[in-house]
């Protein structure tokens, strides 16, 4: 009796069998071609074994041979999708490089008109430059004469600045009506309200005052929940066309409402949901811990086969590039940046989250920022937690070592390890001494056994790349454009097998779910793209030009271009 009859007398035949290059992932080999049934890989080796599950007339057959590469599909490990997509619903993109004056003339006067067209009753808007906009930064009062009845927020690119008219500082405590100031600059933890000549505030915030402003908004008419299942809709055909069916969002109550977590459960109990969604509950410096906790572990309510609601998120600092990373040594100004929360805050919060069985996604980018991070997880949590670092621009060896004993995780930005020969110089005077041309420690993660993931931090830094094998080519090379661009730290580029890794299995450990997906591998549930070109072996300045021909979720084909 053959191996075919005796699969097909046992029930073996397959749904679907795929043939072609197979990167399986988990440090396995490539395979030939796999069979799927119910969902699920039933069996995965070489082609001979493969045609033992078909069955005519029932199994489909996909032979992808010679037209690129078949792999996991991949993960992104911090994103705000939901952020980005529901900016484009509720406010206004200022447009990448515009300067002040027009922001002031055309773009902030367009907003005012839509909302009060539409009876809104906040105004909201993202994407204005810093180093564009620093030499003349618009004033409350130069919005104030463009609209002053409805508070409106404008947020910078990275979302860690906003621009506010004076309402919206009446609305949160910080003057009053007839100009009194209630909150001086540093009245807010972790945050800035600048001050003007006057002694007022400017309307410009920083940080932590920023979204501190933000919570005073009219945040359930702003992101309702309609608003949030439309977005997910739109997020969803955007992550399938890129080749993503695990997501970590990177702050799911960013309206300040569990909005998005009842879309999403909402969705997935439509039978509509063709990836995993991970949440992460945000807990501002400025808020009462208890209360957000207890708000944190209630969110779990929404949790569902496809919706991971166990992540507690905090804001250790800012950015090292704009100088409130936690650094040290110090900045060439001579301060030091600084920390949101104290380490012993850290690691209560990290303490109790472990008491509500929650995990800690934790902003980090100074390396001093690290120590305190990883501390508090030692400390306060456990191995089985896998406490999260996000972006960990810089990391001193001894916290590598810990993370790599405590089984804490780092999801990194890939795509910030690029930039021009200019962009170094520029950093050299902003950034501690050494640390210019010394970013983001990826293939350091490799060597110390971290547990590392690939993220985008979408819509951040929005000339990035999103997709994934963009950021695959500048971990390989440092480069997305070798002609304009200088590579950064050359002796943490990693090797094509690491970086789909990182996109795939890692992405899957971090969420808990490589149990489940991120590997293909028999018993795994199939989740798998098939590429229109071998990554693995194309010239390495062309990866980036790979695109996802099709997305599998769960053996089912969900996308195709």
């Amino acid at each position: 009796m053959t191996l075919k009859t005796e699969r097909n007398l046992s029930g073996g035949s397959a749904d679907l069998v795929v043939y072609g290059k197979i990167f399986t992932s988990e440090g396995g080999p490539l395979a030939e071609a796999f069979a799927v049934k119910d969902g699920r890989f039933i069996y995965v080796g070489d082609r001979k074994g493969a045609e033992a599950f078909i069955e005519e007339g029932r199994t489909e057959v996909v032979d992808h041979t010679g037209k690129g590469l078949v792999m996991p599909s991949c993960g992104n490990g911090h994103a705000h999708y939901s952020m980005g997509f529901a900016i484009k619903s509720v406010g206004t993109i200022v447009a990448p490089h515009e300067d002040a004056d027009k922001f002031l003339k055309e773009t902030v006067p367009a907003a005012v008109s839509k909302a009060k067209a539409s009876g809104a009753t906040s105004i909201f808007g993202f994407g204005w430059e810093v180093p564009v906009f620093e030499a003349n930064m618009p004033t409350r009062q130069q919005l104030d004469a463009i609209c002053s009845d409805i508070p409106m927020y404008f947020a910078d690119e990275e979302g860690h600045k906003g621009l506010v008219n004076t309402i919206a500082l009446v609305n949160a405590g910080i003057m009053k009506e007839d100009g009194t100031v209630l909150k001086q600059e540093d009245s807010i933890r972790g945050g800035e309200i600048v001050m003007g000549a006057d002694g007022t505030p400017t309307g410009y915030l920083k940080e932590q005052a920023g979204t501190f402003v933000r919570y005073f908004l009219d945040n359930d008419r702003l992101f309702p929940v309609d608003m949030a299942r439309a977005n997910l809709d739109s997020i969803q055909e955007h992550l399938l066309s890129e080749g993503y069916t695990m997501y970590q969002d990177g702050w799911s109550p960013y309206f300040y409402n569990t909005n998005l977590y009842e879309a999403a459960r909402q969705m997935d109990d439509a039978g509509d949901m063709h990836f995993v969604l991970g949440t992460s509950y945000e807990i501002e410096s400025w808020m009462d811990v208890d209360e957000a906790l207890d708000k944190a572990a209630d969110a779990k309510k929404f949790a569902s086969e496809h919706v991971r609601t166990n992540w507690v998120k905090l804001f250790i600092d800012g950015t090292v590039e704009t100088g409130t990373g936690y650094v040290d040594p110090l900045y060439p100004d001579v301060h030091q940046g600084r920390a949101n929360w104290t380490e012993a805050e850290v690691n209560d919060i990290t303490r109790k989250s472990k008491e509500r069985d929650m995990s800690m996604h934790v902003h980090v980018m100074g390396n001093k920022a690290v120590h305190l991070a990883v501390s508090a997880f030692v400390n306060g949590g456990k191995d089985e937690m896998r406490n999260t670092l996000v972006h960990v621009r810089n990391a001193d060896p001894s916290d590598l070592k810990l993370m790599a004993e405590h089984n804490i995780c780092a999801t990194a930005g890939m795509h910030w390890h690029h930039g021009s020969a200019e962009a170094i110089e520029m950093l050299k005077d902003l950034v501690p001494a050494g640390m210019a041309d010394k970013c983001y420690p990826m293939k350091s993660y490799f060597d110390y056994g971290i547990n590392v993931s690939s993220h985008t931090d979408f819509p951040a830094l929005g000339g990035s790349v999103d997709d994934p094998f963009g950021i695959m080519e500048i971990a390989v090379t440092g480069v997305l454009d070798p002609a304009s661009e200088t590579p950064l730290w050359t002796e943490e580029l990693l090797t094509r097998e690491q970086a789909l890794t990182a996109l795939t299995i890692n992405c899957a450990r971090q969420m808990f779910l490589e149990e489940e997906r991120g590997s293909i591998r028999e018993g795994k549930y199939a989740d798998f793209l098939l590429v229109d070109k071998d990554v693995l072996s194309c010239p390495v300045t062309e990866i980036h030009t790979a695109k996802t021909a099709a997305t599998y979720f769960e053996g089912k084909k969900v996308f195709s271009r």
